[in-house]
């Protein structure tokens, strides 16, 4: 069986999971500490980072552009018969998603209203595009689910748990997304590709004390009132 090793609030392991739980892929998981890394893990990961699946082989694979390509070659794919051109677009919109997974992480650590809004401008980026593109849905490409939908699926997740926490709403200004967002979250692939107190670990670690969104987004709270935001990354 394949072995996913895994941080618990780690966008780029979420991929990896969504992933194998959309085509219906048997997997075992593993969790870490990256402050406590396990010296099994770091004499089998080139990187140090997570993901990391082994293979029924034995094979470890970093990476997870690498991996979720992994995941496709030995399972059917989640839309047949497209085209060569349509599966490169589709790798690049999923580009779209995960190099914004770790701005997503620094935004949501902000500690005051002024550093949100400009890490957010940047976030928004990639919002924006999607708007854009998205047509008449429920899924990126339309009625079926694909990998662009999958890649996104970290970030529009993580979305839906800071609104319902602290009332702070990414994609207030996103219709289409917001549509996207629901639909995705109805399939249960999100859920069923974290832990069960993923969002638990997830508010403690980005909606506590010391991040604006964790003190309900006061929009009156004054500059410098703020504790430190923690250095800590989400994956790394």
């Amino acid at each position: 069986m394949i072995r996913i090793i895994s941080f618990k609030i780690c966008p780029f392991v979420q991929r990896v999971t969504a992933l194998l739980e959309a085509k219906g892929v048997a997997y075992a998981i593993d969790y870490i500490s990256l402050s406590d890394k396990p010296q099994w893990f770091l004499d089998i990961s080139p990187t140090g980072q997570v993901p990391l699946l082994v293979t029924e082989d034995g094979t470890a694979l970093f990476e997870s552009d690498a991996i979720t390509e992994y995941v496709d070659e030995i399972t059917a794919p989640l839309q047949p018969g497209l085209s060569p051109e349509q599966r490169a677009l589709n790798r690049a919109w999923s580009y779209q998603a995960s190099k914004h997974y770790l701005v997503q992480c620094s935004t949501m650590q902000s500690a005051d209203k002024a550093v949100m809004d400009e890490r957010m401008a940047k976030l928004s980026k990639a919002f924006d595009k999607a708007e854009k593109q998205l047509g008449e849905g429920p899924y990126f490409s339309g009625a079926e689910l694909g990998n662009v939908d999958i890649a996104w699926l970290p970030l529009l997740h993580r979305a839906a748990i800071v609104q319902a926490h602290s009332g702070y709403d990414m994609l207030a200004s996103y219709p289409k997304v917001q549509a996207w967002q629901q639909a995705l979250l109805d399939t249960g692939i999100a859920r069923k590709s974290v832990p069960e107190d993923f969002e638990q670990k997830f508010s403690d670690f980005y909606l506590a004390e010391r991040t604006w969104l964790g003190r309900g987004a006061n929009l009156n709270e004054a500059p410098g009132e703020t504790p430190a935001a923690s250095k800590a990354g989400c994956c790394g």
